[in-house]
C-alpha cells in the first residue's frame, strides 16, 4: 500500500540544530527534508494519528552534527521521543486524550547531552477531553495539562479549561507560555529552577477583539497579539504586579491603552492587515516583529517606531514563520501546502517544498463539475485544479509535485469573493494534450465569460498554450470536456454545455517549414450537435474512439464523431446524468446521476437497454484500461446531513455484467474524492510481480487530497516505502565558514569576458515622470514627496546667459 498527499502545513515545522534539516508534520508521520536540496531524507513513523507538534532538543557545539533528538505529540494521545538522525523511536508517553499542541519551555535549559542528568523535564500540552460530549455548548473540552517527560506521567492539576483546545505559545527563554481564547490572553510564568507545578503563576489580558495568535519578545516583558480583524496589539511590561509582585500603577495616563486592571504598563495597537493575523514572530534581537495573514504579505514592523516594510506577493495566505539556528535561514508555511525556505534578512525564497494542492471551494453560482481531477493512468500522475489559476501535476507514486501550468495570466490575490477560477481540466489518453476551462463570473451582471484552452506538450506536465477559444458555447457553462483515444494524428475533443449543444474540436497540424524548430498546432470546431435543445450535462468517447456519448439531462445520445450523425437515444434516468463512462473491453456504458435522486445505471448498448442499476450516491468512477471491470466511490448516507464534509464512503469493484460487487473497501472523507486505475509503477513491475505481467492498481484520493494506492485483487499488499526514490540527498553537504557562512559565496568574475559583452548605451530618461510612480504600492514614498518631484519633472530647465 502506498500513501501520500498529506498536508505539510497542518502544524509548525522545526529546524535541526545545524539548520540543515527541516522536520515537517505530515499526517501521522514526521518527514525530514534537506534545507539545501528540498528533498526528503527520512521519516519518523510511530504515531497512529496526525502529528500536531515537533520540538527539536537543542544541542550546542560540534556534537550537534551527531546528536539529533526531538519530541513529538499527536492526536493519538501520545508523546514520543526520537533520535531523528537514525529515525529511531526511543520513548513513548501516553496522555490518554488527543494532544492539540505541546511546548517544552525549559528545553533550552535541558540540552540533549544532559537530559539524563537533569532531574525533571516538563511539557505543557493542550488536549481535547473526548470524554465530554461535544453537543453540549458549555462543555469545557479544552484543557492545558502538565506532564513530566522524565517520569512519563501527568503531574499537577489543570492549568486552564476552555470550550475548545488552543495552541500553546512559548517564549524562547522558556520563562512564559500563553494561549489565546477569544477575547482573553492567558500568560503563565514558568519557574526556572526547581520547578514545581503549584508555583506556576497566571495573568489574563483583555483585548477588545477575538485574538488569533500571539508571540513573546525574546528578552523583554513584551507580548504581541494578533486579532481576527487584522490588528496587532503590543503589551509592554506585562506581569509586574503578579509575577514580580510590584505595586500596580493606578493612573491610566501612565498606562496608555491598557484596559481595566490588566497587568501591563502599556498597550499599543498597529493595524495594516485587512483580515485575520495568522502569525506573529519577533526577530532574534527583538528589534523587529514579523506578521502575516491572508493577504500573502509579510509585514516587518520596527518595534520602537512602528514603521513597517513589506515582502508582498507570496501568492498564498501565510500560516507559520519559523527561524533556524542559521541566522540567514527561515521558513514560511503557506496555505497552498507549500513551505518556502527564505534567505534572511532579504526574505528571498531560495527553495520550496511543495505538497499536493489542497481543495478549495467553487463559487456558489457555479455548479461543481466532474473534472475536479484528471488522471494520467500510465504515468501515475494526477492533475489538480488550484486556487491560484494553475493546474498542478503530482506524482502519486513519488508523492511530489512534478510541475504547475499557469492557466490564467494574472496575479493571484486571496479574496473572499472568487470571480476567476479554473473550472475544468482534461488530459488526452497519451498525455500529450490538455484542455482547460477558466471562468470569469460576471460582476453586477456584466463582464462574465468562459474560455476554452488547448495545450500541447512534449513531456507530461510540461505544456504550452496552443489555442484559446473565447466563449465556445456563447455565454453557457461548459459541463464536460473529453479527448478521443488515439494518437496525435487523430486528435479530437468534445465539449458539452448546459446551453443545449456540444462541439467537436479537431487539431490541425502544420508541418514545420525549413528553419522552423517547432510544430504549430491549432484547434478548430469541426461540428456542432444538440438534441431538442436540452442541456448537455456529460460527454465521453468509447475506448476505440468510434462512438461519442453525450448526456442530455435524463437520457444520453450516441453519435458518430467523424460524421456528426446521431446513432441512438437511450435511457430515462430518475435524475439528470452528470457522468458517462464506457467500459473498455465490453459493450456497456455506465451513467451516474446525483442530486435528490441518485442513481448508478449500467447500459447494454447492443440491446439499447438498462442492464442493472442501484439507487446510490456515486461520487466518482474509474474503469480498467483492459478488461470489463469498474470501481465506484459511494457516499455513505447513513449519517444523514451530519458530518457532510468528512462523510465516509465505500469503494465498490464490479464486473460489468454482475450487479454483485467483487470487493468492497470502506474509506474516509469520500465527499469530493476520486478514483483511478493506474498502471503499476516501474519499481513495482521489477520487484513485486516478476513474470506475471502488469495489472492495474487502484488509487483513491479523498476530499482532503490524501490518497492511497493499493492492489484491488487483494492477493498481496504492495510493500514499498513511501517516497523511497525521493530520498536522494548527498551524504555530505558543503559547509561554509568565515565570510561565506555570513554573506555567501562571491560570484566568480572572468576579466577576459569584457570583450565579448555587447555594449548597451545608457542615457537618462527624458520623461522621468513615467517612472516616478513605478514600483510596488507598499514601497512608494508619501505623496508630499512625490508631488514636488513630479512637478519639477514637468518643468523645462532653461539656462540663462549674462549679457
Amino acid at each position: 500500500m502506498i500513501t501520500g498527499g498529506q498536508s505539510l502545513v497542518s502544524s509548525a515545522p522545526a529546524f535541526s540544530n545545524d539548520g540543515k534539516k527541516l522536520l515537517v508534520c505530515t499526517g501521522n508521520i514526521v518527514s525530514i527534508f534537506s534545507t539545501s536540496t528540498g528533498m526528503l531524507i527520512t521519516e519518523l513513523e510511530g504515531h497512529t494519528d496526525r502529528v500536531t507538534s515537533v520540538i527539536v532538543v537543542p544541542v550546542s557545539g560540534p556534537v550537534s552534527k551527531i546528536m539529533s533528538y526531538c519530541w513529538t505529540s499527536s492526536l493519538d494521545g501520545t508523546i514520543c521521543y526520537w533520535d531523528f538522525s537514525a529515525a529511531e523511536l526511543i520513548k513513548t508517553i501516553k496522555a490518554q486524550h488527543p494532544i492539540i499542541s505541546m511546548v517544552i519551555p525549559s528545553i533550552a535549559c535541558h540540552p540533549a547531552e544532559s537530559i539524563e542528568k537533569e532531574s525533571k523535564l516538563y511539557a505543557f500540552v493542550s488536549i481535547e477531553d473526548t470524554s465530554k460530549l461535544d453537543d453540549k455548548q458549555k462543555a469545557l473540552r479544552g484543557q492545558v495539562q502538565l506532564y513530566s517527560l522524565t517520569d512519563s506521567r501527568r503531574v499537577g492539576g489543570l492549568l486552564c479549561e476552555t470550550r475548545k483546545s488552543h495552541l500553546i505559545h512559548a517564549s524562547k527563554s522558556g520563562e512564559f507560555i500563553g494561549i489565546v481564547n477569544k477575547r482573553k490572553l492567558y500568560i503563565w510564568q514558568i519557574p526556572g529552577k526547581r520547578f514545581r507545578s503549584d508555583e506556576v503563576k497566571k495573568i489574563r489580558l483583555h483585548p477588545t477583539k477575538n485574538l488569533s495568535t500571539l508571540a513573546f519578545h525574546p528578552t523583554e516583558r513584551v507580548v504581541a497579539g494578533g486579532d481576527i480583524t487584522g490588528r496587532i496589539l503590543i503589551w509592554r511590561g506585562f506581569g509586574k504586579k503578579k509575577f514580580l509582585e510590584k505595586l500596580p500603577v493606578r493612573d491610566e495616563e501612565e498606562r496608555p491603552g491598557v484596559r481595566g486592571d490588566d497587568d501591563a504598563d502599556s498597550c499599543t495597537t498597529w493595524h495594516w492587515h485587512a483580515k485575520e493575523v495568522k502569525f506573529l514572530f519577533f526577530s532574534s534581537d527583538g528589534a523587529y516583529l514579523y506578521s502575516g495573514g491572508k493577504e500573502g504579505v509579510i509585514v516587518v514592523w520596527q518595534l520602537d517606531t512602528g514603521k513597517k516594510k513589506f515582502k508582498p506577493r507570496l501568492g498564498s495566505p501565510l500560516i507559520y514563520f519559523i527561524d533556524s539556528p542559521d541566522p540567514n535561514l527561515s521558513c514560511l508555511s503557506c496555505a497552498d501546502n507549500q513551505i518556502h525556505l527564505v534567505k534572511m534578512p532579504t526574505m528571498e525564497i531560495i527553495k520550496s517544498i511543495s505538497g499536493i494542492k489542497l481543495p478549495f471551494s467553487f463559487p456558489d453560482s457555479f455548479e461543481c463539475s466532474n473534472n475536479e481531477f484528471a488522471f494520467h493512468n500510465d504515468a501515475g500522475l494526477i492533475a489538480l485544479l488550484t486556487e491560484d489559476y494553475c493546474v498542478q501535476f503530482f506524482s502519486l507514486f513519488e508523492n511530489r509535485e512534478i510541475s504547475q501550468v499557469q492557466v490564467c495570466e494574472r496575479n493571484f490575490q486571496p479574496v473572499d469573493d472568487v470571480t476567476v477560477f479554473v473550472a475544468l481540466a482534461a488530459l488526452s489518453p497519451d498525455g500529450s494534450m490538455m484542455s482547460t476551462v477558466d471562468v470569469k463570473l460576471p460582476e453586477e451582471g456584466l463582464g462574465g465569460f468562459v474560455t476554452l484552452k488547448f495545450w500541447s506538450g512534449s513531456h507530461i506536465g510540461e505544456y504550452t498554450l496552443s489555442t484559446v477559444i473565447y466563449e465556445p458555447h456563447s455565454d453557457a457553462q461548459i459541463s464536460a470536456i473529453a479527448f478521443r483515444p488515439g494518437g496525435p494524428g487523430h486528435s479530437m475533443a468534445v465539449s458539452s454545455s448546459l446551453g443545449g449543444d456540444f462541439k467537436v474540436w479537431v487539431n490541425s497540424s502544420n508541418m514545420p517549414q525549413e528553419g522552423q524548430m517547432h510544430q504549430k498546432l491549432g484547434w478548430k470546431c469541426q461540428s456542432v450537435g444538440s438534441y431538442k435543445n436540452m442541456p448537455m450535462t456529460a460527454a465521453t468517447f468509447s475506448a476505440d474512439g468510434s462512438v461519442l456519448a453525450v448526456a442530455a439531462e435524463n437520457l444520453f445520445t450516441l453519435w458518430d464523431p467523424d460524421k456528426n450523425v446521431l446513432i441512438a437515444v437511450i435511457g430515462n434516468t430518475v435524475a439528470p446524468i452528470c457522468n458517462l463512462s464506457f467500459i473498455a473491453q465490453s459493450e456497456y456504458l455506465v451513467s451516474i446521476s446525483r442530486y435528490s435522486k441518485p442513481q448508478l445505471a449500467v447500459w447494454n448498448l447492443s440491446k439499447l437497454s438498462m442492464q442493472w442499476s442501484y439507487q446510490i450516491s456515486t461520487e466518482a468512477i474509474s474503469t480498467t484500461k483492459d478488461g470489463s471491470q469498474f470501481a465506484i466511490l459511494v457516499i455513505d448516507n447513513t449519517h444523514g446531513k451530519a458530518r457532510k464534509r468528512d462523510r465516509d464512503g465505500i469503494i465498490l469493484l464490479f464486473e460489468v455484467e454482475n450487479p454483485i460487487p467483487l470487493a468492497t473497501w470502506r474509506v474516509k472523507k469520500a465527499k469530493g474524492g476520486g478514483l483511478a486505475f493506474l498502471a503499476p509503477d516501474l519499481l513495482l513491475r521489477d520487484t513485486k510481480y516478476p513474470g506475471e505481467g502488469s495489472h492495474s492498481l487502484l488509487a483513491y484520493i479523498n476530499g482532503d487530497h490524501e490518497y492511497v494506492i493499493f492492489d484491488p485483487r487483494g492477493t498481496a499488499e504492495v510493500q514499498i516505502a513511501r517516497n523511497a526514490r525521493t530520498s536522494q540527498v548527498p551524504d555530505k553537504e558543503s559547509e561554509y565558514i568565515g565570510y561565506t557562512s555570513i554573506y555567501g559565496e562571491l560570484p566568480e568574475f572572468d576579466m577576459k569576458q569584457g570583450d565579448s559583452i555587447s555594449e548597451i548605451p545608457f542615457m537618462p530618461s527624458e520623461r522621468p515622470w513615467e517612472t516616478i510612480f513605478t514600483g510596488s504600492s507598499h514601497n512608494l514614498p508619501p505623496l508630499t514627496k512625490l508631488c514636488s518631484t513630479f512637478l519639477e519633472s514637468l518643468l523645462e530647465r532653461r539656462t540663462t546667459t549674462k549679457g
